[in-house]
C-alpha cells in the first residue's frame, strides 16, 4: 500500500473507531477524555518513513506507562541511565542493571534501541578529570603534565567506550556518540563548547570517541552527533563546519542528531527544514532525538500552575505545531531515519525543572498524551487528524 493510502485508511479507521466524522477536528469532537490505551498507536502512521521513539527511565516500562509505551512507539532511548555518570559512577566500577533492562525491553518488544550517550559536558563523574593524584586536570599549568593529562583522560574515554559499547554493539542501532559540543557564546572563534572535555584535549576527544566507536560497535553501526537549536544561526554553522572537518581528517560520523526542544511559538518549520538539508549535503543521516514542544514561548513563564491552567487554545496551538512538524518528517523521510519524542506523558517532564525556584512551581505539558494519560491536541496533530 502506497503512503498516503496507508495513511488515508489509518485515520479513516480511526475516525470511525471513535465515531468522529471524517473530515471533523476530533479535538472539537471530543466530549470525554479518551486514553491513550484506545486509540492507534502513533508508530503505525509512520510505518513507511519512520521509526517513531520513546525517552524513558527504568520504573516507567511498568504499569500504564509500560503500556503506552508498548503500545504507540517502535523506538526506545534511555533519558539518564545510559549516561557516563549513570554506567560508571567510579572508575571500573559499571552500573548495568537499569540500562539493561531498557536494552531488555527493546529486545523483547522488537524496538529499535537509540544510546544516548556516550560523552557528553554534564553527567559525567568527576574521577575523568582528575589526575592520578587526584588533582583536577584543568588547574594544570605545566605543560608537560597537560599533555599527560590528556593523554590520561582520552585513555579513560577509550576504556570506557570500549566497554559500553562491547556490551551493547548487538542490540543499539544509533549511538550518540558525542552530545552538545557547540556553543555559540563561547570565547574560541569556533564555536566549540569549552567544557572539561575541551580544555583538557581540544577537539582530540570528539575523534577518539568516534573512532572508539566504531572500533568496537563495528561498520555498520550508526553514530551521531548529537545536539539542540541545530536550526539556529550560528549554532548550526560551527556545527556544519566542525561534522565537515572531522569527515575531512576521516572521522566515522554517520549523522547529525537534532534534539528538537522546541515550543509553540518556535522554530519556524522552514528553518527545521533548512539544518536537515545542511547536513543532508554531507552525505548524513538526520534523526529528531528529543523531540518535545513547551506550551510556553522562550524565556518559560510557569504561570501556569497546574495542566488544568493551561488554555485550551494553547493546547490546540501545540497540536497544529506538531501536524505540521511531522507533516515536514514525513515528506523528509528519506533524509530522516527516526524521531524521538523525550517523554512519555504531561505527568513527568524534564521541563518541569525549569520552574523548581518558583514557590508554586509552573507546569509544562509538552507531549502527546496528558498527565492523566489521556489524548492531547497534539497526539491528534501527530497523526493528522486536525483540520
Amino acid at each position: 500500500m502506497a503512503k498516503g493510502k496507508l495513511k488515508k485508511s489509518l485515520v479513516t479507521g480511526l475516525a470511525l473507531s471513535l465515531l468522529v466524522p471524517v473530515g471533523m477536528n476530533p479535538v472539537s469532537a471530543q466530549e470525554e477524555p479518551i486514553s491513550a490505551l484506545e486509540v492507534p498507536s502513533i508508530h503505525s502512521f509512520y510505518e513507511d518513513s519512520f521509526p517513531v521513539g520513546v525517552a524513558v527511565e527504568p520504573e516507567q516500562l511498568e504499569g500504564v506507562e509500560g503500556e503506552i509505551v508498548k503500545k504507540h512507539y517502535n523506538s526506545i532511548v534511555a533519558e539518564n541511565v545510559m549516561k557516563p555518570i549513570s554506567l560508571q559512577p567510579e572508575e571500573g566500577k559499571f552500573n548495568w542493571e537499569p540500562a539493561d533492562k531498557i536494552v531488555e525491553f527493546a529486545e523483547e518488544h522488537d524496538m529499535d534501541l537509540r544510546f544516548h550517550t556516550l560523552v557528553w559536558h554534564n553527567q559525567v563523574p568527576d574521577w575523568f578529570f582528575k589526575d592520578k593524584k587526584g588533582n583536577e586536570m584543568v588547574d594544570e599549568t605545566d605543560p608537560k603534565q597537560r599533555e599527560k593529562n590528556k593523554k590520561l583522560l582520552l585513555k579513560r574515554l577509550e576504556k570506557h567506550i570500549k566497554k559500553v559499547v562491547k556490551r551493547y554493539r548487538d542490540e543499539v542501532d544509533a549511538w550518540d556518540v558525542v552530545n552538545e559540543v557547540i556553543d555559540p557564546y563561547a570565547s574560541n572563534d569556533r564555536g566549540l563548547r569549552e567544557s572539561k572535555w575541551y580544555q583538557i584535549t581540544g577537539t582530540d576527544y570528539i575523534k577518539v570517541a568516534f573512532e572508539t566507536t566504531r572500533k568496537f560497535a563495528g561498520e555498520d553501526a550508526m553514530l551521531y552527533i548529537n545536539d539542540y537549536n541545530t536550526n539556529e544561526s550560528p549554532k548550526r554553522e560551527y556545527l556544519y563546519d566542525l561534522v565537515k572537518e572531522l569527515l575531512d581528517q576521516g572521522v566515522p560520523i554517520d549523522g547529525v542528531g537534532h534534539q528538537t526542544h522546541i515550543n509553540v511559538d518556535w522554530p519556524s518549520i522552514d528553518s527545521i527544514r533548512e539544518s536537515i538539508e545542511l547536513f543532508s549535503g554531507l552525505g548524513l543521516d538526520n534523526q529528531i532525538t528529543e523531540l518535545d514542544m513547551s506550551v510556553y514561548p522562550y524565556p518559560p513563564s510557569g504561570e501556569y500552575k497546574s495542566y488544568e491552567e493551561i488554555p485550551q487554545e494553547i493546547l490546540n496551538l501545540q497540536g497544529q505545531r506538531y501536524e505540521e512538524l511531522f507533516d515536514l518528517f514525513e515528506e523528509m523521510d528519506d533524509q530522516i531515519s527516526n524521531v524521538t519524542l523525550w517523554g512519555v506523558a504531561d505527568d513527568k517532564t524534564w521541563l518541569d525543572d525549569r520552574f523548581d525556584d518558583q514557590e508554586v512551581p509552573g507546569k509544562d505539558a509538552p507531549m502527546p498524551f496528558d498527565p492523566y494519560y489521556n489524548v492531547k491536541p497534539a497526539y491528534w496533530g501527530i497523526v493528522d487528524m486536525l483540520d
